[in-house]
């Protein structure tokens, strides 16, 4: 039996690029990709892989130590420094907010702990670094939103939500938001880099946004207050 919602309202947000200005990958890969590592893009671009596969595959060939990553790649993403607060208003206004990410679980548990809300219900991939072996990769086999191809597939889990909730939210960045975006109203869609183009280019409509705190107050102003 699904959980009942704590409050009549939820915000599905991605995480990578989202919450954070940059997304994990491209600090990482730039920084501390081993130079030998193989062209897995092109590998899942012929589909002899998939989209995990491919990030786990790059992610073994990260080189920096973890004390590394964790003082150097994690602050370069830059988290919204503002999201405590964010969270505490929209919870006020009956939002429940819930991380949805492609990524690993391994740095959002850190970088949303950095901040004291490890309590924020997530959904990623499970992971674990070691020093010359790279962050590892897992899939969730055991998640109700699993997918092989990304690990959580993020519109199961806004489908989810919607079933739950009276109003649900959506924000993200990148590619694989933009079939979970198209599921929740435009009203209640936020979008940035990636994924602002290509709502723009179908005439969808949506709120730009460039911090992730930016759509709580847009979430909790009077215009979409009932």
């Amino acid at each position: 039996m699904a959980t009942p919602p704590s409050r009549p309202q939820a915000l599905i947000t991605d995480f990578d690029g989202t919450l954070t200005l940059t997304d994990f990958y491209e600090v990482a890969v730039s920084r501390c990709l081993a130079p030998d590592t193989p062209d897995f893009w092109s590998e899942y671009a012929a589909g002899r892989i998939t989209h995990f596969e491919a990030m786990a595959g790059i992610y073994r060939h990260i080189r920096c130590p973890e004390s590394r990553v964790r003082a150097e790649i994690l602050p370069a993403m830059q988290i919204d420094p503002a999201l405590p607060e964010a969270v505490a208003r929209l919870r006020g206004e009956g939002w429940d907010v819930i991380v949805v990410s492609n990524g690993s679980l391994w740095y959002i548990d850190i970088l949303l702990g950095e901040l004291g809300l490890g309590d924020l219900p997530r959904h990623g991939n499970p992971g674990r670094f070691a020093d010359g072996q790279g962050l590892l990769l897992e899939l969730p086999a055991d998640s109700p939103f699993f997918s092989p191809q990304h690990g959580v597939d993020k519109s199961l889990v806004v489908r989810d939500a919607l079933a739950r909730y009276e109003r649900v939210a959506f924000a993200g960045n990148g590619p694989p938001d933009l079939k979970p975006a198209l599921l929740v109203p435009p009203e209640l869609r936020f979008a940035r880099t990636w994924l602002a183009g290509a709502l723009t280019e179908r005439g969808e409509r949506f709120h730009a946004y460039e911090r992730w705190s930016e759509i709580s107050r847009i979430l909790t102003s009077k215009e979409l207050m009932r």
